[in-house]
């Protein structure tokens, strides 16, 4: 969830998108608009939400910082290409076969890596060992296991070195 303030901005940013299309060179929209004009205007409002919402807060770029790019192989053969979008700092092009997601970094209360897409619901999960992307308005996990190579170093080194499990209870003495 992003920190209160953005939360703001996020519900202010139509707002102050409609200012600024009202305020335009290009006078509103009249009564018997034609629909290239209508068209205009909403394209030009749609510029502006974009443009809120694509700032991010200090906390979301250390995020963005950290996450995985390139061709990441899946299990049951699958790819996810992760790519930085180079004209918005902080989000990411990832790609499943023919599916296309723009994501941005969620903050999380477990350190995880989350990435979001919230047009189509989905999510990018990254933690030390392996990602997942996920459909969240279907349920459904649309690729598993997903490793770039220091992902692969820390789930060799888990097998290793496993971990004391939260189940296991010290011995009493």
């Amino acid at each position: 969830m992003k920190n209160p303030l953005t939360t703001l901005v996020l519900l202010l940013a139509p707002i102050w998108a409609l200012a600024q299309v009202s305020q335009s060179a290009n006078p509103p929209v009249k009564p018997n608009a034609s629909r290239a004009e209508i068209k205009l205007k909403a394209k030009d409002l749609a510029v502006a939400v974009d443009a809120a919402e694509a700032a991010l807060t200090p906390e979301e770029m250390a995020i963005a910082e950290r996450v995985h790019v390139g061709k990441l192989p899946c299990e049951l053969g699958n790819t996810v290409t992760i790519t930085a979008d180079p004209k918005s700092p902080g989000y990411f092009n990832v790609q499943l076969q023919k599916l296309k997601f723009r994501m941005f970094p969620v903050a999380t209360s477990t350190g995880a890596i989350r990435l979001e897409d919230h047009k189509v619901g989905a999510v990018w999960l990254q933690l030390a060992n392996k990602s997942m992307l996920m459909n969240q308005k279907i349920g459904k996990r649309l690729a598993d296991e997903c490793m770039s190579p220091i992902q692969v170093a820390v789930a060799e080194d888990l097998k290793k070195n496993p971990g004391v499990s939260v189940l296991d209870t010290p011995a009493a003495k």
